[in-house]
């Protein structure tokens, strides 16, 4: 299918922006007329994966987290990348409860949450390289409000 509208931003790898990339995407999101569960469904699973991008990816503030969006009907497409480190071992690193920094506490749920928030997503990879997370919803038009 065709793409119908696409955005794309970068900002520095800094947990404050979190917040910043789950506003994007909501706002991005509005012109499908998704449900509230819809939006915090998609906030969430974006969350989980920039914070993985942040904290995971880099150890310099000073690098930059890339996210976009797709509208394809209404197929929501969103996509998180770094340049980072890159992961080792995918298979191990998407398992529930595996983290790479145990020393900050963090619970190795990040890419259970994003498989139980979207329909489908898609991690790649390489070592030194980076990692992209790719993201799919569909968003069920509400009743009552036909586009």
């Amino acid at each position: 299918m065709e793409q119908e509208n696409h955005m794309q931003v970068s900002f520095d790898a800094k947990s404050v922006n979190e917040g910043l990339a789950r506003m994007v995407v909501s706002a991005f999101m509005t012109e499908m007329n998704p449900t509230l569960e819809q939006i915090a469904d998609v906030k969430t699973a974006v969350s989980e994966a920039v914070t993985n991008a942040i904290i995971h990816g880099y150890s310099d503030e000073k690098e930059l987290v890339e996210l976009s969006c797709d509208r394809e009907g209404q197929q929501l497409v969103v996509t998180v990348e770094d340049h980072g480190v890159g992961i080792a071992d995918l298979e191990e690193a998407m398992q529930p409860f595996y983290t790479s920094k145990p020393q900050l506490e963090r619970s190795g749920m990040g890419f259970s949450f994003m498989e139980a928030f979207m329909d489908k997503i898609e991690v790649r990879s390489e070592v030194g390289q980076g990692t992209k997370v790719v993201m799919w919803k569909y968003i069920e038009t509400k009743e009552g409000c036909e586009q």
